[in-house]
């Protein structure tokens, strides 16, 4: 029966998918209105976090703010519908994503055992199974291919929901699908048990941490007392992984640049501490570059 329930969510998705992106970004538009104003989705969660992360913003930069936010975040439900139906060639079309530096992300897998790749949900962290279709802005491609790409991700309450989004997100991934995933409680056996093996491993990591996992106090990130999660970069300390961060910047509507800040070649010479420290300095960094971008709706301070 869950086959079968799945077979027909995903198969709606993909037919839906195939309708021009202008019509999802209407429809996105229409979420965007319904989660403002009407549903009030988690409104006083975003204004909360966003009023506490820019205590030197006036109420009208504040409000301007708040109010991108909500026409970003009907637009990444629009593209993670549309992007039900991704294949390479479509994304590549699009134009959708562009990323800036192909380069060094090869650059850091090749001298390296495996690497460590630290995403957000910056921009539209729903695209990011596609990468490897993606515009580059130099033409060139990378270093590997679909089959040492895993994406660690935490699975949902909602069997069925879980393998419905899972699908999505590694929409565009032809060969590999789903089989790329690793789901976070088994990441560190599964990567001492693969070590030999040269790897992408991608990892969101700017949530708070999960019931039951260790937490770090980060101190100070975006103005509030923060605690974060460093089980990511602890297994890259372990097994000398090279680390970079994922940067997903909107640029305007249907238009993402993506590129790669590298943190560090050899994670085995630093602590995690270290390591996630200046990740969120980069977060941060790129959070007050862009202040919409990032996920408001999200318990990030509980």
């Amino acid at each position: 029966m869950k086959k079968l329930v799945v077979g027909i969510i995903r198969g709606l998705m993909v037919l839906f998918s195939k309708l021009p992106l202008k019509f999802h970004y209407f429809m996105g538009d229409v979420i965007s209105w319904l989660a403002k104003n009407v549903i009030r989705y988690r409104t006083d969660v975003v204004w909360i976090n966003i009023s506490r992360s820019f205590p030197e913003m006036k109420y009208k930069q504040l409000k301007e703010v708040y109010n991108q936010f909500y026409k970003h975040f009907g637009e990444i439900f629009a593209e993670a519908m549309w992007f039900a139906g991704a294949t390479y060639k479509r994304l590549y079309k699009s134009g959708i994503v562009e990323v800036t530096n192909p380069g060094t992300l090869s650059e850091m897998y090749d001298n390296a055992p495996s690497l460590t790749v630290l995403s957000t949900h910056c921009g539209n962290w729903e695209l990011m199974g596609g990468f490897l279709g993606y515009r580059t802005s130099d033409g060139t491609g990378y270093s590997f291919d679909e089959e040492q790409i895993r994406v660690v991700y935490k699975k949902l309450t909602s069997d069925i929901a879980d393998e419905v989004f899972a699908r999505n997100r590694v929409a565009a991934l032809e060969r590999v699908g789903t089989t790329c995933e690793i789901e976070s409680t088994n990441i560190l056996r599964y990567s001492i048990k693969n070590r030999d093996k040269k790897l992408v491993y991608i990892y969101p990591t700017d949530q708070a941490p999960y019931r039951g996992t260790g937490k770090y106090d980060m101190g100070t990130f975006m103005s509030q007392r923060t605690f974060a999660m460093i089980g990511s970069v602890g297994v890259a300390c372990k097994l000398s992984h090279a680390v970079i961060y994922m940067k997903m910047k909107r640029v305007e509507r249907g238009r993402y640049e993506m590129s790669f800040i590298p943190i560090c070649q050899n994670a085995s010479e630093y602590t995690p501490e270290e390591i996630m420290r200046k990740y969120y300095d980069i977060l941060e960094e790129e959070i007050r570059e862009t202040p919409s971008n990032w996920l408001w709706t999200h318990k990030r301070w509980k």
